[in-house]
């Protein structure tokens, strides 16, 4: 199945770019997908245990499954006041 996937923030600039396509097995996780995402742009790995995921406008953990209509999104930790 495809994914849009949405990037924000330094992992934006880490893919060079806001939104990747990306083909997975139907029954992927989120962890599959940000596995997948870490081979395709290594510079992601330096955040690969805080990358934040939400899909469908909630956080979500490694092992929830995707599913085409799904809108995905990433970003690393965020910080502010």
């Amino acid at each position: 199945m495809n994914l849009n996937v949405l990037f924000f923030a330094a992992a934006r600039d880490a893919v060079g770019t806001d939104t990747v396509t990306v083909d997975v097995p139907d029954g992927s996780t989120v962890g599959e997908l940000q596995q997948l995402m870490i081979q395709r742009t290594p510079q992601l790995e330096r955040w690969s245990q805080a990358l934040l995921w939400a899909v469908n406008n909630r956080y979500a953990g490694c092992n929830q499954v995707l599913h085409a209509s799904d809108v995905i999104a990433c970003f690393p930790p965020v910080s502010g006041g």
